[in-house]
């Protein structure tokens, strides 16, 4: 079953629909917490140097500093010193065979699960759509590996990319539709991967993994 999702403008082909809140938040499903990718050892420590450099605020700080916003990768990385871009290269260029795309909503993207509960990838742009207008810059068979979303804790909120590979389709287009003009956002944040999910791009998005003790952690 095809479903149109209009406050999105993505189309999302699953067997199964679920009610969705896009109140400034991202719905969590309980399948979206499943077969999740952990981090491995070779990673771990310089994930920890990362998160240790203020990328992540977690009670009175939510919601401040350089990261609370994401417009864009580059922009992002901006704030890192040229010690950590030395240190740790491998966190400071999208890897081969990924690329980020910023667009305007609705998408025009016709998104189809890839196992039940988890991941999406694109199988074709709606003609005359935003996700059209771009040319081949999307493509069918593209998998969805991040999506910025608006995160809300009382009266602070942030935006971020978060990785996608593990999510929902419900997840994916609630995070989608939490980019709205009252969070100050005129865009949606996509990251795919094409051909494949190789080790070098799983080890790129671990950057975007926020630690245990964050309100981001899924």
């Amino acid at each position: 079953m095809i479903k149109q999702l209009l406050f999105t403008g993505v189309i999302i082909a699953s067997r199964n629909l679920c009610n969705l809140s896009c109140d400034g938040f991202v719905v969590i499903s309980r399948n979206s917490l499943k077969n999740r990718y952990i981090p491995s050892k070779a990673t771990s420590t310089n994930l920890k140097a990362v998160q240790a450099s203020g990328l992540w605020n977690a009670g009175n700080k939510f919601g401040k500093g350089p990261f609370r916003y994401y417009d864009g990768f580059d922009k992002w990385m901006e704030p890192f010193p040229q010690t950590d871009r030395d240190a740790m290269p491998e966190y400071f260029q999208i890897p081969e065979g990924a690329y980020e795309i910023i667009m305007n909503k609705p998408c025009g993207i016709v998104f189809e699960e890839m196992e039940i509960g988890r991941g999406v990838k694109v199988t074709e742009l709606v003609e005359g759509g935003n996700a059209a207008k771009l040319g081949d810059a999307i493509q069918p068979g593209d998998v969805l590996i991040g999506v910025t979303a608006v995160k809300n804790v009382g009266a602070k909120w942030e935006r971020r990319l978060i990785p996608a590979i593990n999510l929902s389709f419900d997840t994916v287009v609630a995070a989608i539709g939490s980019n709205e003009p009252r969070w100050g956002c005129s865009n949606v944040i996509l990251m795919f991967a094409r051909n494949e999910y190789s080790d070098e791009i799983k080890t790129f998005m671990d950057f975007f993994e926020p630690p245990r003790d964050n309100p981001w952690k899924l």
